[in-house]
C-alpha cells in the first residue's frame, strides 16, 4: 500500500511538473513573439504614419509613404538571412540559446530608433541609419518564429500539437494590439505638433521594457525533448541549410508559397489600409487605427479556431479552407475600401483578418512537420521568412502603385493571387 501511495504520488507530481512546464513554454512561446511582433509593427505603423515626411527627403506625400515602405520591405529581405544564420545554431546548439539572441537583436534595434535624428538634422545619414537598423530587426525576427514555433510543437502532448503551434502566431495580434493601442493612446492625448516632433518615438523606447520581460521568461527555459532525442541518436548536419537545399528543397519551396497568402493579407490589411486610409480617404488617424484595432481581435479569435480545428482534421486542410475563402476576398476588398465609409472599411478588414488567422494559425504545426528534427529550425525558419518577401514584403508597394494605375479596385487582387499561390504549395506538400 505505501508502495503503491507513493507510486501515486510521484506520477501526480510528474503530472503537475509536466503541466507547469507546458504553461511556461507556452508563456514563453507567446510573449516572447509578442515582443518581436510589437517591434516590427511600431515600424510598419510608423511607417504608415510618419517615417516619409520624418526620414525621407520633401518631394511629394505619395512619394515619401513610397520610401517609408520600402525600408519596411527591407525588413523581409533580412528575414531568410536570419533564418538562415539562427537556423544554423539552432539547429546545431539549440532553440534557447538561438531564442535569446534573436531577441535581444531584435530588440537592440529598435530601441535604436526610438533616438534616431531626422533627415532634417543629420540629412541622408538618417535614412541610411534607419533602414541598417529596419535591417537588424528583420535579421533577428527571422530567427524568432522558427525557434518560437517549434519550442511549443516539440512541447506538445499526442494531439496538441496545431493547439501548442498556434501559441506563437497569437503573438501577432497581441502585438499588433500593443503596438497600435499605444499609437492610438499618443494620438488621444498629444498634439500632431508633438507627435510628429516626439511622441512617435515612445513606442520604440518602451519596448526595452517588453524585451526584458521576455528575455526573463526565456531563460527559464530548458531545451525541448525532441530536440534532445534528436542529439542523442544522430549528430546534426554541419551544415543544416546545405543539408535543406541538397535533401529538402520541395519541401522548402512548397512551404514558402504555402506561408504567401498570410503575409499579403496582413500587410494589405494594416499598413497599406492605414496609409490609403488616413492619407488618400482623410480618414482620422486615430479613427482608423481604432478601426484596425476592432478588426484584430477576429484574427486572434479564428488563429483560436483554427489550432482547434487543425487538431482534430490536420493543418493542411485548414489553411487550404482559408486560402480558398481569402481568394474571394480578395475581390471585394478594393471595393470596399474604395467606399471611403467606416462601416464597409471596419467589416472588409475585419473579414480579411478573420481569414488571416486561417492561412496563419496552422503553420506553427505545418511547416516544422515538412522537415526531420535536424533540420526543423532552418527549414520551417527558412520557408516562413521567404514567403514573407512573396506575400509582404512588396504588398504595399505594388498595392500603392496598383492604385496610381487602375485605382483601389484591384488592391484586393493581390492577396487573391498570393492564396493561389498558397493554394499550390499546399497542394504540393499534401502529395508528399
Amino acid at each position: 500500500m505505501a508502495t503503491g501511495a507513493v507510486a501515486a504520488g510521484s506520477g501526480e507530481m510528474d503530472g503537475i511538473g509536466a503541466m507547469l512546464r507546458h504553461k511556461r513554454v507556452l508563456a514563453a512561446s507567446l510573449i516572447g513573439t509578442a515582443v518581436e511582433f510589437y517591434d516590427f509593427y511600431i515600424y510598419a505603423t510608423a511607417a504608415s504614419l510618419v517615417f516619409g515626411p520624418l526620414f525621407f527627403p520633401s518631394s511629394s506625400p505619395s512619394a515619401q509613404l513610397l520610401a517609408a515602405y520600402g525600408s519596411l520591405a527591407l525588413a523581409f529581405f533580412a528575414r531568410p538571412l536570419g533564418a538562415a544564420v539562427f537556423g544554423h545554431y539552432g539547429d546545431r546548439i539549440g532553440r534557447k540559446t538561438t531564442l535569446v539572441t534573436s531577441l535581444m537583436l531584435m530588440g537592440g534595434s529598435t530601441l535604436a530608433i526610438g533616438f534616431l535624428p531626422t533627415y532634417q538634422s543629420i540629412g541622408w545619414w538618417a535614412p541610411l541609419i534607419l533602414c541598417i537598423l529596419r535591417f537588424g530587426q528583420g535579421f533577428g525576427l527571422g530567427g524568432e518564429w522558427g525557434g518560437a514555433a517549434l519550442l511549443a510543437v516539440e512541447n506538445a502532448p499526442p494531439g496538441w500539437r496545431a493547439r501548442f503551434g498556434m501559441f506563437p502566431q497569437l503573438g501577432a495580434p497581441v502585438g499588433f494590439l500593443a503596438a497600435n493601442g499605444l499609437f492610438l493612446i499618443l494620438g488621444t492625448f498629444l498634439s500632431d505638433k508633438d507627435f510628429f516632433a516626439w511622441g512617435w518615438r515612445l513606442p520604440f523606447l518602451g519596448s526595452a521594457v517588453l524585451v526584458l520581460l521576455g528575455l526573463w521568461i526565456r531563460l527559464k527555459l530548458t531545451e525541448t525533448p525532441e530536440f534532445v532525442a534528436a542529439r542523442t541518436e544522430a549528430p546534426p548536419p554541419a551544415v543544416p541549410l546545405a543539408t535543406l537545399f541538397r535533401s529538402h528543397l520541395g519541401a522548402a519551396i512548397a512551404g514558402t508559397f504555402a506561408c504567401a497568402a498570410c503575409f499579403a493579407v496582413y500587410y494589405i490589411a494594416t499598413a497599406f489600409a492605414l496609409g490609403y486610409g488616413t492619407t488618400t480617404l482623410k480618414i482620422d488617424r486615430e479613427t482608423f487605427l481604432a478601426i484596425q484595432l476592432g478588426a484584430i481581435l477576429f484574427m486572434a479569435l479564428s488563429i483560436i479556431l483554427a489550432g482547434w480545428w487543425a487538431d482534430r482534421s490536420s493543418p493542411t486542410r485548414v489553411l487550404v479552407a482559408g486560402c480558398i475563402g481569402t481568394v474571394a476576398m480578395g475581390v471585394i476588398f478594393g471595393p470596399a475600401i474604395g467606399t471611403g465609409q467606416l462601416l464597409p472599411i471596419f467589416l472588409i478588414l475585419s473579414l480579411a483578418l478573420f481569414l488571416m488567422g486561417f492561412v496563419y494559425g496552422p503553420l506553427g504545426a505545418y511547416l516544422p512537420h515538412l522537415f526531420p528534427v535536424q533540420l526543423r529550425y532552418t527549414g520551417a525558419s527558412f520557408a516562413f521568412n521567404l514567403g514573407g518577401i512573396i506575400g509582404g514584403a512588396l504588398a504595399p508597394i505594388v498595392a500603392t502603385w496598383l492604385i496610381g494605375m487602375q485605382g483601389v479596385a484591384l488592391v484586393g487582387l493581390y492577396m487573391s493571387a498570393a492564396a493561389a499561390l498558397s493554394l499550390i504549395g499546399l497542394w504540393f506538400t499534401s502529395r508528399q
